[in-house]
């Protein structure tokens, strides 16, 4: 059952830690017009919903949710990935170009739905079981069977992994995402390790890889503009080499 609109407005603020006053100074408005709106005293109009959804750092896929609760249609589309046009060429284009360095594109479920060649680096060590579409990263990265045992430094990893999925629970309100950080959360881990040492400036991923190690860092992008649901929601991760071993490792896997 779809809950009231006004009571969704008012999750979305207490979530984002705001107070009344707060929210009704940056959105323009008076208290009490937005007490109303959270009573249901009042009914917002379509123009105050996207208004209050963007002050409240709504995500595009609940304001869709927030314009259907006040009665109105949809004002972002959600397209199908395949027809994402420039914007997916240009994902793809990013992807190729960052061999043989390993990238790939999650869903907002942290599934897996565009790699470059790169990413079987990773794969290869992954029970083929846990890759199987739709591929989640996340519990391919920390279930047992999984890139866990190979890595290294795995309760730092693990919490910085965790604590982006936390964030993003906190942000979106998602029960499906909120399961998913109830099940990784519950892996084993044998490392008690879970913050990077003083004077870090980022967590890397430490792999046993033959006889030696591998050491990537990786980067997270968004399209910052994206006015359509699915491409709102896709995350690029880029993984690059840590030290000059890693570097020589993976230049020797660049197609010849």
């Amino acid at each position: 059952m779809q809950r009231p609109v006004g009571e969704q407005l008012r999750q979305w603020r207490e979530r984002r830690r705001l107070s009344q006053l707060d929210l009704a100074l940056s959105a323009e408005i008076s208290t009490r017009h937005l007490s109303f709106l959270e009573n249901g005293r009042s009914r917002p109009s379509r123009e105050m919903v996207l208004r209050l959804g963007e002050r409240l750092e709504v995500p595009l896929r609940e304001r869709n949710r927030l314009l259907l609760a006040a009665g109105y249609a949809p004002v972002y589309p959600q397209t199908p990935l395949p027809d994402l046009g420039v914007a997916l060429e240009a994902v793809r284009h990013l992807l190729a170009g960052h061999e043989p360095y390993p990238a790939l594109v999650l869903d907002r479920g942290w599934d897996l739905v565009e790699s470059n060649s790169g990413i079987t680096l990773l794969t290869d060590l992954v029970d083929p079981d846990l890759l199987e579409p739709p591929a989640n990263v996340l519990r391919a990265a920390l279930h047992p069977r999984g890139l866990a045992p190979h890595v290294l430094n795995l309760g730092q990893w693990r919490a910085e992994l965790l604590g982006r999925l936390r964030r993003q629970v906190e942000i979106t309100g998602d029960a499906d995402l909120a399961a998913l950080l109830t099940e990784v959360s519950g892996y084993p881990c044998d490392d008690p390790v879970d913050e990077a040492p003083a004077g870090s400036v980022f967590v890397p991923v430490r792999l046993r890889h033959g006889d030696g190690v591998l050491t990537l860092m990786s980067m997270v992008a968004t399209f910052g503009t994206a006015l359509d649901v699915t491409l709102a929601e896709l995350v690029i991760e880029s993984f690059y080499p840590a030290d000059a071993a890693t570097r020589e490792v993976l230049a020797r896997r660049q197609p010849g």
